[in-house]
């Protein structure tokens, strides 16, 4: 009777040992950088629209400051300018380029004294290595490099979850610019 019971004392502090050492790892992985489980690079090409490029345009102002107009940005910092924008999506920085979907959502400069906006947008995405949408919100502070949030998605994207790095790739004037969006998810199902 007293060997059994050292057996099943030494199998108890031996399972409890066990349980706290997972325990430990688990906590080692969670506090450690946590590793992207897919990544994406993608480009989008807004054309805004200047009241002369309408068959070119891909985005326009809809909403604009009582000083503003619907045809020219307002003022230094285009507070008050609500833009909508229905954008190609290709996997290289030409806009000529065989698109992989479209960006559609808005943009809203949101400061007066200082460049900035808010985005509202979608990657609808109908092609042969994608099917589904990603959904992106967030502050732009307009810099070179910035991130936005990943806050869902569908189809092959289904409830993603991540960050996204905008790069300023190329501007001309208030007309054209072209963003590096270089996908990071956390979260694929």
């Amino acid at each position: 009777m007293g060997a059994t019971r050292v057996i099943e004392t030494l199998v108890l502090s031996l399972l409890l040992f066990l349980s706290g050492s997972s325990a430990t790892q688990r906590q080692k992985t969670r506090a450690g950088p946590r590793l992207p489980c897919k990544q994406m690079v993608f480009y989008f090409h807004d054309i805004l629209y200047n009241g002369e490029n309408a068959k070119n345009a891909t985005s326009a102002i809809v909403g604009a400051p009582a000083w503003g107009n619907r045809t020219i940005l307002a003022g230094k910092n285009h507070f008050g300018n609500v833009v909508v924008f229905d954008d190609p999506i290709t996997l290289d920085n030409n806009l000529h380029s065989i698109p992989v979907g479209r960006a559609q959502g808005f943009y809203l400069y949101d400061r007066k004294d200082y460049f900035t906006a808010w985005l509202g947008f979608s990657f609808f995405f109908n092609s042969t290595q994608y099917r589904g949408t990603i959904i992106f919100a967030g502050a732009d502070t307009l810099n070179k490099t910035r991130d936005i949030s990943v806050i869902g998605g569908t189809g092959d994207l289904f409830m993603a979850r991540g960050i996204a790095t905008l790069t300023t790739d190329a501007v001309e004037g208030d007309v054209y610019f072209r963003l590096q969006v270089y996908i990071k998810l956390f979260e694929c199902w």
